[in-house]
């Protein structure tokens, strides 16, 4: 082919780019509308969605990944049908969203008892999504099931651990947005429990034969640990005393509130001292490195905090027996000045 042929063919191809631009350019003046109209629609659309679908999964994620820590729980001023609670926590967050969460009213139970009946409502306040904050509460509250409150009561002094949750519905206002949207607070935190009070001490003791003007016949200091976070104003307890399975008598410990850590305590008693006696005189108990410590059991009798009856904790103590290894033998060696000697006879403990 010539070069002119060549020519020919390039301008030919050259010329027909031009129309296509043109028709598009031509298309999109025609239809502008129509484009603006499916632009709108998607707005229109897609907009409602994320706000009213997508803003409250995020919202509802952010909270569900927010960790709450309690930091202690004060139970006071206890009666018969009411109590004070005060709560201390902590919630901590990524603080990637800037939100506030309404106040609300939340339950308190034991996830791993079913059915999940609450102990305790809670008037939670007003929070914010900020990466760290202390939440404290403090509440006069009506007791409205006192079984579920004995039951945690119960749970709370059995075990080393427990989980308890807190639930409540709520809203939350992302900042930028008029808009509040429904959430569901629902947190579980595992706490230690206080182990039926494994480690209590007794010591100090004095016997005497005859009865005070209280009655009593035995006293002593009992050093009581506290491994909860928890702060009990309890009052005036009475445990039954139990030998070898039988009661032998009844223990008391006056104006009782049981605090994290350590609490010292006076108690006295009124036991039967023959059971006492018979039982220094087995040989585990007259020799060797047992010698004079006898293995009393407690349970809880009765719970009085200013003449009112507390039926919560007087039931819960009354379900777990505490074993106290009490140097008895050492008490009335120093208070009457006996040193009861090994008996003859080897029977059993019936």
């Amino acid at each position: 082919m010539s070069d002119v042929d060549k020519s020919a063919v390039t301008q030919t191809e050259n010329v027909s780019d031009k129309p296509r631009r043109r028709g598009c350019l031509g298309h999109c003046a025609r239809f502008w509308w129509a484009y603006l109209i499916v632009l709108v629609i998607i707005v229109v659309i897609v907009v409602p969605v994320v706000l009213l679908v997508g803003v409250p999964k995020i919202a509802q994620q952010k909270l569900d990944d927010a960790q709450l820590e309690l930091d202690g729980i004060t139970v006071s001023n206890t009666q018969t049908q009411n109590m004070t609670m005060a709560i201390n926590s902590t919630i901590r967050s990524d603080g990637s969203v800037h939100a506030t969460i309404d106040a609300f009213q939340g339950v308190m139970y034991l996830e791993d008892k079913q059915p999940n009946t609450p102990f305790a409502k809670i008037d939670f306040p007003q929070t914010n999504s900020d990466a760290f904050q202390t939440v404290n509460v403090s509440q006069f509250l009506p007791i409205d099931d006192v079984q579920a409150l004995t039951v945690f009561n119960t749970w709370l002094l059995a075990n080393e651990s427990l989980r308890v949750t807190v639930l409540g519905d709520t809203h939350v206002r992302v900042r930028g947005i008029s808009r509040d949207y429904p959430v569901t607070f629902k947190k579980t935190v595992s706490m230690p429990g206080l182990n039926a009070f494994t480690g209590t001490v007794v010591n100090q003791t004095s016997i005497s034969l005859e009865l005070d003007v209280n009655g009593n016949n035995f006293n002593a200091t009992a050093y009581i640990p506290n491994r909860s976070l928890f702060d009990f104003e309890l009052g005036n307890v009475t445990f039954r005393n139990y030998l070898f399975g039988k009661e032998i008598g009844t223990v008391y410990i006056d104006n009782l509130r049981v605090r994290p850590g350590m609490n010292v305590y006076h108690m006295r008693a009124t036991i039967e001292q023959g059971p006492v006696v018979d039982a220094l005189g087995r040989p585990e108990y007259c020799q060797g490195p047992n010698k004079g410590i006898l293995p009393f059991e407690i349970s809880g009798k009765s719970v009085v905090n200013h003449g009112q009856p507390l039926s919560y904790f007087a039931d819960a103590l009354a379900a777990v027996n505490q074993s106290i290894p009490i140097n008895i033998g050492a008490g009335i060696k120093n208070s009457l000045g006996i040193d009861v000697p090994c008996s003859n006879n080897t029977g059993s403990h019936s």
